[in-house]
């Protein structure tokens, strides 16, 4: 039970299982997906191929960062980094699982999914993940792959790349931004003591950072809006109304946590940053397909 709690750690499984979640949704919200005889089939194959593929990428990602994990408190006890499984066992499982998933959206839906699944695992195993100890351009280098779930699970309903999948990309593109340096935020003393390079500033968390959070935040209102100006939701039904309401609402709560965040500049904001975005996404995701246009 050990050796199988261990191989569950190493797909994170509560990040990839955010991330599969921003997938499916945008699955769901295809046309595409109204035509599958099958749609729970295909949600659940859409689920566990995501879900491999992400485990995938994260296990490459602890095998790549043993010792830096090692070398931080809140890693130190993961699977390879605490020595319990060796990056050998990593490295097999994590291309064992990719694979499988990549194959199984060939099989489940179309090669363009499979393809843009592998590129994401690719740019977050190979690029995002060395990019840390480089630069800070590694965040943005990481929030392409960390976006690209979202694509996939456009291109499954609909087998090809359109406006709406470019939107649901953007989305969780942006969205990563004041996520992600809310977490480096916290995290500072850790991310320094090995190497790590995420805020934008090299002088650590600064007025400048917090700014920025604030201006990403800014983007992802408009975005948040664009389905309803491209007919993939509309806002003339009561769910409708309903649903872009609740996405005023959650831009407004992110937006506010981060100009707290740049009037406070402590822990504490940066935190209540994170942990709102991960309320954020799903309240925005699940809004769109309250509002999801049926008609047509």
């Amino acid at each position: 039970m050990s050796r199988i709690r261990d191989y569950w750690m190493l797909t994170k499984p509560t990040l990839s299982i955010l991330v599969v979640f921003s997938s499916v949704v945008s699955f769901m919200l295809t046309r595409g997906y109204e035509s599958f005889a099958d749609p729970l089939y295909r949600i659940l194959s859409l689920f566990v191929s995501g879900f491999l593929v992400t485990g995938s990428a994260n296990a490459m990602n602890q095998c790549t960062e043993k010792d830096t994990d090692a070398g931080m408190k809140r890693t130190a006890s993961r699977p390879i980094a605490s020595g319990r499984m060796s990056v050998t066992a990593g490295w097999i499982f994590a291309i064992a699982t990719g694979i499988l998933g990549v194959s199984w959206l060939a099989w489940a839906f179309n090669f363009l999914t499979a393809a843009l699944a592998a590129l994401s695992l690719f740019l977050y195993a190979f690029v995002y993940t060395p990019l840390k100890k480089v630069s800070s351009l590694a965040v943005l280098m990481g929030a392409i792959p960390g976006a690209l779930p979202c694509l996939i699970g456009w291109t499954a309903g609909e087998g090809e790349l359109g406006i709406g999948g470019w939107i649901v990309f953007a989305f969780q593109f942006f969205w990563q931004f004041p996520h992600f340096w809310a977490i480096a935020w916290v995290a500072h003393r850790d991310y320094s003591a090995v190497g790590f390079k995420l805020l934008p500033a090299d002088q650590g968390p600064t007025r400048f950072t917090a700014l920025q959070t604030v201006l990403y935040a800014l983007l992802l209102l408009p975005v948040t809006l664009m389905p309803f100006f491209t007919g993939i939701c509309e806002y003339a039904s009561v769910s409708g109304q309903v649903g872009l309401g609740l996405i005023l609402l959650s831009n407004e709560f992110l937006i506010v946590r981060c100009v707290q965040l740049y009037q406070g500049m402590d822990v504490k904001q940066a935190r209540r940053v994170m942990f709102g975005s991960y309320l954020y996404l799903p309240v925005v995701m699940l809004s769109w397909l309250l509002s999801k246009n049926t008609i047509g």
